[in-house]
């Protein structure tokens, strides 16, 4: 929540309905370069997004106190809510919180709560601290004081005649935490509306197929609003609600969802932040089960994905990577016969790497991954993109697949590594 800073502060703003127009600023001349992607950018635009604030401008300015101040005048002619992320560090050329303040004719002023919050992080990691980190305790006068719950820098909201200026640290990890705990919160409380998004997240179908099975649904939207989005292997849709603050928004999402569901059924893996690995595990640790994998073309990335999910120890036995022919024969029995005759990348060697890794582990559920992920190695019979994902379990149910994967090497891995993961999943929920 956000607390009484102790400064003088200036009166409240009235913004009923939250219509606000926003502009994202980027300071950094890291971000002009190209040293960094500006990520922030891209997460605080989704988040505006759901909260139902148009953002009409994304602008991007190196570390220079006059380029800084002629972006605010420029943001501060065309919208409402202007937000700031970096260039609030101990530095000289950390100077975003110094433009603003002379920019709205403001005088800095020190916060004694985040004096001391600084002072306690030096002391609690042995070190002293210097001079030059106590600006990071000044602030604009009237500042709303937005505590950093992983950093040095807090950030700050400044009100200032019918606009908003929320100031963030560059560091994603910092900015984050801060936006989700101080900001949102903020923003919310000055519209009498509340706005929800939900997020199906789909899998195993083409954009152009779901858009046909609820094209209806798109074109009849209002509200909720349904907003779809095609991503490198999956779709989502964005099912949004906007009701009055003491009504629930998920009563009108919910008829809504139903009809979308009964249209695309199965391919609708999960919600929200669900991933295809974040299912399985699910899945795998409510059913008592095990899983195990062999990959050769994938190199290890179904079983990061996998281990990657807090919990997953409950559920994975272990993972090989038998990227030669030689691996598959003493690790996982392929016989040389199947490698000669068929090849590492046929039915034949995914069908015993899969018997392979289950009868070696003792897993209740296998994976096994062969294929060309290229850019080489490819030949007419057997062309680069060609995998095989055999899936299985130790009952003797074996599925056994050949694709012909588009794209680079990594996005081939990627795809085949999803591709598994759903296979497995529909498995797991008795879905052919």
């Amino acid at each position: 929540m956000i607390t009484n800073t102790g400064y003088e502060t200036v009166s409240q703003l009235t913004l009923g309905g939250l219509r606000m127009n926003a502009e994202i600023i980027g300071v950094g001349t890291e971000l002009l370069l190209g040293q960094i992607a500006n990520t922030d950018a891209q997460y605080l635009s989704q988040k505006l997004s759901q909260l139902g604030i148009n953002l009409f401008y994304h602008t991007v300015v190196g570390d220079n106190m006059i380029r800084v101040k002629q972006a605010l005048a420029i943001a501060i002619e065309r919208v409402d809510l202007i937000i700031t992320t970096g260039g609030l560090g101990p530095t000289m050329d950390d100077l975003t919180k110094e433009a603003i303040a002379e920019f709205l004719g403001l005088r800095l002023i020190a916060h004694q709560p985040s004096i001391d919050a600084l002072e306690a992080f030096f002391v609690k990691r042995g070190r002293t601290i210097s001079k030059n980190n106590y600006k990071q305790a000044y602030f604009p006068e009237g500042s709303i004081v937005l505590p950093n719950s992983v950093g040095t820098a807090p950030g700050a909201i400044v009100e200032h005649n019918d606009k908003v200026f929320v100031i963030l640290p560059g560091p994603p990890r910092e900015l984050q935490p801060m936006f989700e705990n101080h900001v949102i919160p903020y923003l919310e409380a000055k519209s009498d509306e509340k706005i929800v998004s939900k997020v199906l997240k789909i899998y195993g179908i083409g954009e152009s197929v779901m858009e046909e099975k609820i094209q209806d649904i798109l074109a009849n939207q209002s509200n909720p609003t349904i907003a779809p989005l095609a991503g490198d292997s999956e779709l989502t849709l964005r099912i949004t609600a906007k009701t009055p603050r003491n009504h629930d928004p998920l009563a009108l999402i919910q008829p809504l969802e139903n009809r979308i569901r009964e249209r695309l059924g199965d391919v609708i893996y999960g919600v929200n932040d669900d991933t295809l690995e974040s299912v399985v595990v699910s899945l795998l640790t409510r059913s008592s089960k095990t899983i195990a994998i062999a990959e050769s073309c994938t190199g290890g990335l179904i079983a990061r994905r996998i281990t990657s999910i807090p919990g997953a120890s409950t559920a994975f036995v272990e993972g090989m990577v038998t990227y030669s022919n030689q691996s598959k024969i003493e690790r996982l029995g392929v016989s040389k016969d199947t490698l000669n005759k068929y090849g590492a990348v046929s039915y034949e060697t995914a069908t015993e790497m899969l018997k392979g890794i289950l009868k070696a582990t003792g897993a209740d559920v296998g994976i096994a991954v062969t294929g060309i992920a290229g850019p080489g190695g490819g030949t007419p019979d057997k062309p680069v993109g060609l995998v095989y994902i055999a899936i299985g379990d130790k009952n003797g149910y074996m599925k056994v697949q050949d694709y012909n994967l588009l794209g680079e090497r990594t996005r081939v891995q990627q795809t085949a590594s999803s591709i598994a993961l759903d296979s497995v999943r529909r498995m797991l929920l008795n879905i052919d």
